[in-house]
C-alpha cells in the first residue's frame, strides 16, 4: 500500500459538532496523524459532537483518528497539550471565539511554543464583529446566509436544505485554508492562523446568487426545482415518477425536443431564446411534461442521455447507494470497529491516482490511545496512572 500523502503531518483535533470535524476528516482520510483531544468528563457513550459514539453520525465524522482524553482546564492538562503542540503541524478548533482565549490555547499561545504551527478555527459568525460571541449552528447560518430564501417552491416560505451545508462547507473551506497554509509554510518556514465561519462559508456557497444581487441588482427568489437562470432545467413527471432534465441552451433544447418527438417545439417563437424560455417557463415546462408523462423514468433517462441531454433519476438515499455507477465507484466502504463489528460508511470523495486515501481505522473509543500518546511524550507508567487518578486524562 502506498504511503499516504499527509502521513508526515500531525494534527491536534479540538473540534466537536460538525463543521470542525468535517475539516479534520479531510486531513485524516489523507493520512495525517490526527489526535482527537476529548474531555475526560464527557460521557463515553454519548457525545455532544454527533450523538451516540457508536451511531452512524459519530462514526462517519471521526474515523482515521486516535483519541486522547485531556482536561484542558487543569494545569497538567495544558502542559500535556503544549508538549503535543511543540511537535504538531496543525491545531484545529471550533469553539466560540472567546473559549480558546479563556483556556489559554489560542493561536498566539500555540505559536509561542511552535512558530510553525498552522492553527485552524471555525466559528458561527467570525472571530470579530458584533456577532462574534453568538452561538452558531448550521440552520441559523442557512437562514442568515440567504440560502433558505432561495430554497423551496415559490411562495411556500423559507426552506432549509436537507443536509447541514453551512457546517460542511465551512469544514471544507477550513481544510483548504489549512492545506494552503502548510504549502506556504514550505516557503516562509512559519505557520499562521486560518479561520472561517459558518456565515462566511454559507455566503460563499450561494455562488452566483450573490453577484446576481451585488452586480445585477436582482434579489434571487425561490425557484423550486427550476434552475434560476437556465431554461428548461428542472423536475419533470414521468409515468412512474420524476426525473431531472437540464436542457438549457439552444443545442440542448433542440436535442431534448427531438428526443421527446416534438421538433416543432424549437420553432415556437415563445421558446426561441433562453430569455424567451424564461418568460414562458411554466408553459414550456408543462408542454415538456405532456411528453415525459407518456413513458417511464428509466426510458427517458436512457433516451435523453443517448441524445446527449443531461438527465437523471431522482433517488432516495438507499437507491442512490444502490446505483450501478455508485457501486462501481466504491463510495460506500466497510471498516472494522472493535466494539460494534463491521460498519459501512461513505469514503472521501477525492481520488488520487498514486497515493489514494485509505479507510485505516474506525472512530476510536474515547481515550483509546491516551496511554500510548502519553508514553510517546515521555511519561512513565506511574506518571500516567497518576494523571488518570487526578482526572487530568
Amino acid at each position: 500500500m502506498p504511503k499516504l500523502p499527509m502521513t508526515r503531518f500531525k494534527v491536534l483535533d479540538l473540534t466537536r459538532a460538525r463543521a470542525g470535524p468535517t475539516a479534520v476528516r479531510q486531513l485524516a482520510d489523507m493520512g495525517a496523524d490526527v489526535i482527537k483531544i476529548e474531555d475526560p468528563g464527557e460521557s463515553d457513550s454519548r457525545s455532544v459532537t454527533a450523538g451516540d459514539r457508536h451511531g452512524f453520525d459519530f462514526q462517519n465524522l471521526h474515523r482515521n483518528k486516535r483519541s486522547l482524553t485531556l482536561n484542558l482546564k487543569k494545569p497538567e492538562g495544558k502542559e500535556i497539550f503544549f508538549k503535543l503542540v511543540r511537535d504538531a503541524d496543525v491545531v484545529i478548533e471550533n469553539y466560540r471565539p472567546g473559549v480558546k482565549d479563556r483556556l489559554g490555547i489560542n493561536y498566539d499561545a500555540c505559536r509561542a511554543v511552535n512558530p510553525r504551527i498552522v492553527y485552524g478555527s471555525i466559528s458561527g459568525f467570525g472571530q470579530s464583529g458584533p456577532y462574534r460571541d453568538r452561538p452558531g449552528v448550521d440552520q441559523i447560518a442557512q437562514g442568515m446566509g440567504g440560502l433558505m430564501s432561495v430554497t423551496g417552491l415559490p411562495g411556500q416560505g423559507p426552506v432549509r436544505v436537507g443536509v447541514p451545508i453551512a457546517d460542511l462547507s465551512a469544514g471544507m473551506y477550513l481544510a483548504i485554508g489549512v492545506l494552503t497554509a502548510l504549502l506556504e509554510r514550505e516557503v516562509s518556514g512559519e505557520g499562521q492562523w486560518v479561520h472561517t465561519s459558518l456565515l462566511e462559508a454559507q455566503l460563499a456557497m450561494l455562488d452566483f446568487q450573490v453577484p446576481r444581487w451585488t452586480m445585477g441588482g436582482e434579489v434571487p427568489p425561490q425557484a423550486g426545482n427550476n434552475h434560476p437562470t437556465g431554461v428548461p432545467t428542472g423536475v419533470f413527471e414521468t409515468s412512474d415518477g420524476h426525473i431531472n432534465i437540464a436542457a438549457s441552451g439552444g443545442v440542448m433544447f433542440e436535442r431534448m425536443a427531438n428526443c421527446l418527438g416534438a421538433p416543432d417545439m424549437t420553432s415556437n417563437p415563445k421558446y426561441k431564446t433562453n430569455k424567451d424560455r424564461q418568460q414562458h417557463r411554466d408553459e414550456l415546462n408543462e408542454e415538456i411534461a405532456t411528453y415525459t408523462r407518456t413513458n417511464t423514468s428509466a426510458h427517458w433517462v436512457a433516451a435523453m442521455n443517448e441524445a446527449g441531454v443531461p438527465c437523471g433519476p431522482i433517488y432516495s438515499v438507499d437507491q442512490a447507494c444502490a446505483d450501478p455507477q455508485v457501486q462501481h465507484l466504491g463510495f460506500v466502504v466497510p471498516v472494522q470497529h472493535p466494539a460494534i463489528g463491521e460498519i459501512n460508511i461513505a469514503r472521501h470523495a477525492t481520488n488520487l491516482s498514486r497515493t489514494p486515501h485509505q479507510m485505516r481505522n474506525a472512530t476510536p473509543e474515547q481515550g483509546e490511545h491516551t496511554d500510548a500518546i502519553l508514553a510517546d511524550l515521555g511519561y512513565t507508567a506511574a506518571q500516567i496512572a497518576d494523571l488518570h487518578a487526578k482526572r487530568v486524562v
